[in-house]
């Protein structure tokens, strides 16, 4: 992200953008929240992010491409169909001169709620004992 703006909604963060970023951008949180529809919407680190039993994913817009932040575990899960883009340990970048891969961003997601789950399923446990 450029500059130095600080965002208290997605809808701010959103409509600092040109149009046909807007468009992308808005058409992300609709495929989170439509694989999560119980998740909170919230700004972290700056940037669009979905929560629920923890942060569940971030996205960010750049010069050339969008930032997709799932976790490691969500980049490890989906190694394989990610392989075409550029990624690191917790990040992806989607580039904007090619399409957005919806369908896996929301599996991604789906697969991070579950992460998230687990996740605190075996820390109530780890307090019992």
């Amino acid at each position: 992200m450029e500059g130095t703006n600080t965002f208290k909604t997605i809808d701010e963060y959103i409509l600092r953008f040109p149009e046909e970023v807007q468009e992308i951008l808005s058409t992300l949180r609709k495929v989170i929240k439509d694989a999560v529809p119980e998740a909170e919407e919230k700004m972290s680190y700056q940037m669009p992010t979905f929560a629920l039993h923890g942060n569940l994913v971030h996205f960010a817009a750049y010069k050339n491409h969008i930032g997709f932040y799932p976790t490691p575990g969500g980049i490890s899960a989906f190694e394989h169909a990610l392989s075409e883009y550029k990624s690191s340990k917790g990040a992806v970048q989607f580039p904007l001169n090619k399409p957005i891969p919806y369908e896996l961003i929301s599996e991604i997601v789906t697969f991070r709620v579950e992460e998230n789950i687990k996740k605190k399923a075996e820390a109530k446990l780890k307090k019992k004992k």
